[in-house]
């Protein structure tokens, strides 16, 4: 019998020495955003303003172009190149969605020629915003082979299209060239 006792007292394992820590501390120390665990309410205050304030000037960043900033799809030498070269020039489609809000409103129009007028305004928008896609995306590709002889060019001419189609305003990051500069 005493083998048996031996062998059962090998089978358990022994005690950490300590308790188990209660699952929103342990989630706690494993925060991103966390910058101090709150205790009061102007700890978190305090707390939820210095995020703030970060996220602010992350956002900031970001709008400038900071690379360190930019996510992935926009990092690089290459991707700057292609915003520069969309953000020097004009085209229909930054002013494609203010376009469509005049064509939802001329939809409402009881005239059936007007509403047939708006209909063929939206698909001839259209259809003029994916050819220009289509040979702005091409010219792109050519230019960053070019200029950046080994660096791939899948992907750009997408990049730089829908770019192309956001209202100057609202692109993020925000345009580096003003209308007609040189690249």
């Amino acid at each position: 019998m005493s083998k048996s006792s031996d062998k059962n007292s090998q089978d358990k394992p022994e005690k950490k020495g300590k308790a188990t820590p209660k699952r929103k501390d342990a989630v706690a120390k494993t925060k991103v955003n966390s910058i101090t665990a709150p205790v009061t309410k102007a700890d978190r205050a305090k707390n939820r303003e210095a995020l703030k304030a970060g996220r602010a000037e992350a956002r900031a960043a970001y709008m400038r172009g900071d690379q360190n900033a930019l996510p992935a799809r926009d990092r690089g030498p290459v991707k700057k190149f292609v915003r520069d070269y969309i953000d020097s020039r004009r085209s229909l489609g930054e002013y494609f969605l203010p376009l469509m809000v005049i064509v939802l409103i001329l939809t409402m129009v009881p005239s059936v020629e007007i509403r047939f007028f708006a209909i063929i305004l939206m698909y001839s928008a259209m259809g003029y915003s994916v050819i220009y896609g289509f040979f702005t995306g091409r010219r792109i590709k050519k230019l960053v082979s070019e200029k950046f002889p080994n660096e791939p060019t899948k992907g750009l001419g997408m990049y730089g299209w829908l770019r192309s189609t956001q209202m100057r305003r609202l692109r993020a990051p925000a345009p580096q060239k003003k209308l007609g500069d040189s690249i």
